[in-house]
Parts: C-alpha cells; structure tokens; sequence
C-alpha cells in the first residue's frame, strides 16, 4: 500500500498517505471483527504478536480484564503535538469527573485495535478510520453512542454520513481534512498570474497548468490514488458508490470523464505524479520546486511550515467540473467499545468533542473542527485556509462498507498506471469488485 499524506488527525490512511519519512506506523486493508472471516484475520494478527497489541510503553496494568471504573483512550499520533494535546483534554476530564483516564498511542492502529477485540480487551475510547468503521460497525463491536452526545445535531452531514451503517450513525466525527488547490505564488507571480487566473473550471486548471510548466517544474502534481485523483471523479458528478452503500456506482459516466481528464494531464506533461519528480508526495512535490501546484489536504500547512519555511504559498478550493464543485474529506471519530462503561466513555468523548475542546486541538495539531459552530471560528482564525472548510459542503467521503479497502487498495495500484491505461476497464473492474463487497 502507498503512503499518501501525513495525518494530523492520527488516521490510517492508506493514505488520509503518509509521507516517506514522515510516516506513524499505518497500513492498508485492515478489517478487523469478532465473526467469521474477520474475526480470523483479527485473531491471526494477535496470534503473531504474541501479545495484546498494545506498545512496550504500555503500562502492564492497563487493563486487566477487572472493570475498575477507569477509562483507556487509544490513539494513533502524528506527533507529540497531538499525543501532548489529547493526553491534556482526557487528563483535564479526568481530574473533572474523578474517573481515571489513560491515553495509550498505538505503533500500529489497525492491529492494536483489531488485537483488543479479538483478545475480548478493548479500549474503551479509539481512533477508528473510516475505511475501518464498517468492518467493526457490522460485526457488533461498537456502541451507538451519538444520540447521548449534545453536539450531535453540530456536526457536518458530510462526516455523519461516514460513520453511519446499516440506518446507525454510530460514533462523533472528531475532526477532519478536505482537499484543495495549494499554489506556489513566487511560480504563480513570476508567469504573470493574478487572482483574476485562479482556476474554477478544468479547461482553466489545465490553462494555467500549462502556464506554469517549466523545463524545472510541471505545472500540477497529485498522488497517483483514488485519495487525490477521487477529487476528479466527485467534480465530474461521479461517485464510489449509491448514497445508501447498497450498489457500487464506479463505472460511470462521470467518472470516464474524470479518468479521462487525469490521464490527459498526465500525457501532456504539464501535471506529473510527484514519484516522478523524485519526491515522496505532493507537499515535497510543491516545496522542492518540482511542482508548481498540488492537489492535498490542509495536514500541508504543518509539512510546509517544518520542512519548507521560506516557499510563499495560498489554498483556493478546487475548480468545478462537469458536475460541480468537488472534493474528498478524511476523518476519525471516536469510536466506543460494546460492553464497556459506556457512561464514562460518553461523558469524556463529549467533552473531547465540543467546540472548545476542538478548537484547542486545531490549533495544537492542524486539523479541522467536525461541529459547524466551531469551524466557523477557526474559519475566522485561519483565513488563509479557508478554502479546506468550503469543501466540508460538497466532499465525498470513503465507502461505508467492509472490505472496501482492499478494493480501493487495488484500485490505487492501477492508478500508478493511469497514463498509460484504460481508463473504462479501470473502472469495470473496480466496480465488480466493489460490488463484491456490497453483498451482490
């Protein structure tokens, strides 16, 4: 699996990937379960660890089987920022409510997590990824919270969307990231480009990517993966699957156009993925140079600030295309285990999710609130990255459903391939796959 961009939320992207060199522990397909096939796979990773899954640091009283009334928080960290940042909100609500609180931070999320279940210990409060929402939603593992939380008519539709199964919105979206347009302005400065050139449709996305391309630079560049090149495929109008997740909707019209589009770009060299400018994603692509524009999401700003210092550059949304604006969005939520104190674990997300609490961790670690009252503020705080917020409007999220991973997985290793592929076969073959998964 291809890493595709650091993750200030703590997701298992396969992706929402990491960057070489600035990747936490994260890997892709991941299902993990109690029943059937999942629960083999889950079941065989605990068996080769050899253990609960937890890290060495770990202390070795964390759980013991004996429910003593405290609460254990699981997270996957994209640095200290945000270990430093959840360790201090769930330490301030447990000095608060008197429930002792631990927060341990997984080397690997996806097995710890699937290891817990399958040992029959998990933690009480997690991480849980959209890609590995369905699997843990289907087989029982998670209790339906949202319903208890305040700021449960707050958050964004676009984010409850992801974590809804079967008719249940299970678990509150703890922040989020979308995709957008970053330009570099000395580049964008030095061709003559004004504000008035700020693309808002493809023909003008291709317009100005041609401007820009050098014999040094390609005018765009994006990750050869459905977490970018899907931005195409949702302006195109086109979808992974039905809104209810009943049928797979890949093999579309709309999204012949898009591949399409992509491909073309690519052929004519004004835009490149950024493995072929020697760069590991589109954050080295744009800071190196090698990139005039890049398609990523707002866990850029920190990359930029730590890696790049001196490169100018400003966030715009992405331009429409046939059917509109589009983009993608990458979200956690906070998922709670069946069966355990469920009143304490309630109590504490809801203090992790309110607006006051979201804001501090926007601006310890970079992420985007997940309720509407608190984005409008950090909208205002952050101007120059406003952009990320309006795509919460129109963005597409990962597919609700078990062993979608694995197929957008393979989806993604024929996209490395798009400049030279068909893009209708493409999408034929991914959609039976897709549909495999869908139970039909």
């Amino acid at each position: 699996m291809k890493p595709w961009r650091p993750s200030p939320t703590g997701e298992l992207l396969m992706h929402q990937h990491v960057p070489p060199g600035r990747r936490a522990a994260r890997a892709r397909p991941r299902t993990a379960g109690l029943t059937g096939a999942a629960a083999t796979i889950a079941l065989g990773l605990a068996a080769c660890s050899g253990g609960t899954g937890f890290t060495e640091e770990t202390p070795s009283g964390a759980d013991d089987g004996v429910d003593d009334g405290s609460v254990t928080v699981l997270i996957g960290s994209s640095g200290a920022a945000e270990t430093e940042a959840v360790e201090a909100a769930v330490a301030a609500w447990s000095a608060e409510t008197g429930t002792p609180a631990e927060v341990l931070v997984a080397a690997d999320l996806t097995q710890q997590l699937s290891q817990g279940f399958a040992a029959a210990e998990p933690p009480d409060v997690f991480y849980l990824s959209t890609d590995q929402f369905a699997g843990y939603a289907d087989n029982g593992s998670l209790h339906p919270y949202l319903d208890e939380v305040p700021e449960a008519d707050g958050f964004y539709n676009s984010l409850l969307r992801s974590f809804t199964y079967g008719g249940t919105t299970y678990c509150a979206p703890k922040d989020f990231s979308t995709l957008a347009l970053v330009i570099n302005t000395d580049y964008w400065d030095a061709a003559g480009l004004t504000d008035s050139d700020l693309p808002t449709t493809w023909a003008q996305l291709r317009e100005v990517a041609t401007i820009l391309t050098t014999d040094d630079r390609v005018g765009l560049s994006f990750a050869p993966e459905w977490q970018r090149i899907g931005a195409f495929m949702a302006a195109a109008g086109g979808t992974l699957t039905s809104r209810d997740n009943a049928a797979a909707t890949v093999d579309s019209a709309e999204n012949l156009e898009a591949l399409t589009y992509v491909r073309d770009l690519l052929a004519s060299g004004v835009a490149a993925f950024p493995s072929s400018l020697n760069t590991g994603w589109g954050g080295e692509a744009l800071g190196s140079g090698n990139a005039a524009m890049v398609i990523e999401g707002n866990w850029i700003i920190g990359a930029m600030t730590a890696d790049f210092p001196g490169v100018r550059y400003r966030v715009v949304e992405l331009p429409q295309g046939p059917g509109g604006q589009g983009t993608l969005q990458f979200t956690n939520c906070w998922g709670i285990a069946a069966g355990t104190d469920t009143e304490a674990a309630v109590d504490l997300v809801t203090a992790l999710v309110s607006p006051e609490q979201q804001l501090a961790f926007a601006d310890a670690y970079g992420v985007m609130p997940s309720v509407s009252a608190a984005g409008e503020q950090w909208a205002a705080a952050h101007p120059d990255q406003a952009a990320f917020l309006a795509g919460a409007d129109y963005a597409q999220g990962f597919p609700s459903a078990p062993g979608a991973s694995a197929v957008l997985a393979d989806f993604n290793a024929q996209l490395e391939g798009l400049p030279d592929a068909d893009p209708a076969a493409m999408l034929a073959s991914v959609q039976v796959d897709l549909q495999a998964v869908l139970g039909g």
